[in-house]
């Protein structure tokens, strides 16, 4: 649906419902409209586990973890606002198109993903549940900076377990590891 048809659709509706809708298509500006993400960096929020994007939006509106691109973007947004945003992320399906894999990549990602047991927490095909992000199809580049990220502990305000989880993995490692699950099934 059009965003301004989406818009319009929500006239009737309580001022913090018209705001979620404006909120909205300033997420989709980096995000996409359907929440799976085209551009470089930028992580798809389609599919992801609503209690895990309720939680890194607050973290974000409290200052907690600095993303200069949502500087302000957060302000004065209610929890109530954040639930709503976060119902219609984990509702939208997640749509990854990426290349096909390289064959030896991928088989030394799953190999890292099995060994490593990602799948205990992201659960077995890397869906993600509750407050652990979906992995599986989301932008290769995004994981592999976010993996980065958690290794060189720059990660702040984020899970300290993925840190740890990360400590000492060769950044090929991580790499392989992003390929593969970048095409994983969401």
């Amino acid at each position: 649906m059009p965003a301004l048809l989406a818009l319009l659709l929500w006239v009737g509706a309580p001022v913090w419902a018209q705001d979620v809708s404006v909120r909205l298509m300033a997420c989709a500006a980096c995000h996409g409209a359907d929440g799976n993400s085209q551009l470089p960096g930028i992580p798809s929020l389609a599919g992801q586990p609503r209690v895990f994007i309720e939680n890194q939006l607050v973290i974000i509106r409290e200052g907690l973890r600095e993303i200069p691109a949502m500087k302000g973007q957060l302000d004065g947004v209610s929890d109530a606002e954040i639930t709503a945003m976060a119902v219609h992320f984990a509702r939208l399906p997640a749509r990854n198109t990426p290349p096909a894999g390289d064959p030896a990549l991928m088989a030394q990602g799953k190999a890292l993903a099995e060994s490593m047991r990602c799948g205990t927490c992201h659960l077995p095909d890397y869906r993600g549940r509750e407050q652990m992000p979906r992995l599986a199809g989301q932008r290769e580049d995004y994981l592999l900076y976010s993996m980065l990220q958690f290794k060189n502990n720059q990660a702040t305000g984020r899970d300290t377990i993925m840190a740890a989880s990360l400590y000492g993995i060769a950044d090929a490692d991580l790499k392989a590891l992003a390929h593969f699950l970048a095409r994983a099934a969401p």
